[in-house]
């Protein structure tokens, strides 16, 4: 968790901070491990950093007035505004990649062309 709440941190500080835990990760264990493996390892190096790191964070679908919870968890959501979904496959798919727009949209951050 964020240890101080001073810091404002950009979209592209964290995809820096991001790539290079992610990065550091790999190196260390290189392929063929379970997800769960690589997350834990980069939630600890996430939480290096002064950020906030939230981890499965719950998103909730609001249906009309209604919090329905239907089973969609962040792997991580960061600082509010980056969603971090972690795969440890050989190739993505399409439905890859509608998960993480779902997640995007449910947790109102920012989304880019993806084509």
């Amino acid at each position: 968790m964020k240890k101080n709440n001073t810091v404002d941190i950009s979209e592209n500080d964290i995809s820096r901070l991001v790539y290079e835990a992610g990065y550091h990760v790999h190196k260390a264990l290189g392929p063929g491990l379970l997800e769960s493996a690589y997350e834990e390892c980069l939630f600890y190096e996430l939480n290096k950093h002064d950020i906030l790191v939230e981890r499965q964070k719950l998103m909730p679908l609001m249906y009309e007035e209604v919090k329905l919870d239907i089973g969609y968890r962040l792997d991580f959501l960061i600082e509010k505004k980056f969603v971090l979904e972690i795969k440890s496959i050989e190739s993505l798919n399409d439905i890859h990649l509608a998960q993480i727009l779902t997640y995007l949209r449910l947790s109102n951050c920012k989304t880019w062309n993806v084509d």
